[in-house]
């Protein structure tokens, strides 16, 4: 669950809050077990991450650095080098819809 949780701070543009909040409710699931609260927990985990979303954004606001933001794309780019080096490259598109749509043997 928490591999989603990216990092937010030193990027231009900064974190948006959709961001924050997107890592808030991945550090709310993580921390309950769950992806989906039962109605009876709802209203609590909801206002976890509300509580979380405001804590992660006091950070990044406060947090200073020496050195310059760092690029969104560079940083993408990198990620998809460093999941191709540990898993392999994935598989073209086509290739995957191909397998996908193959009638099954009975």
């Amino acid at each position: 669950m928490c591999r989603n949780i990216k990092t937010l701070f030193n990027f231009a543009p900064p974190a948006t809050d959709e961001e924050i909040r997107a890592a808030s409710v991945q550090f709310v699931r993580k921390l309950s077990g769950s992806t989906r609260p039962s109605k009876a927990n709802e209203a609590a985990f909801e206002r976890a991450v509300d509580q979380v979303a405001v804590a992660a954004r006091e950070l990044i606001d406060s947090l200073v650095t020496t050195s310059p933001p760092r690029d969104r794309e560079t940083e993408a780019v990198a990620a998809r080098a460093r999941s191709a080096k540990r898993f392999g490259p994935r598989p073209q598109a086509r290739a995957r819809r191909q397998r996908e749509t193959k009638p099954r043997p009975m």
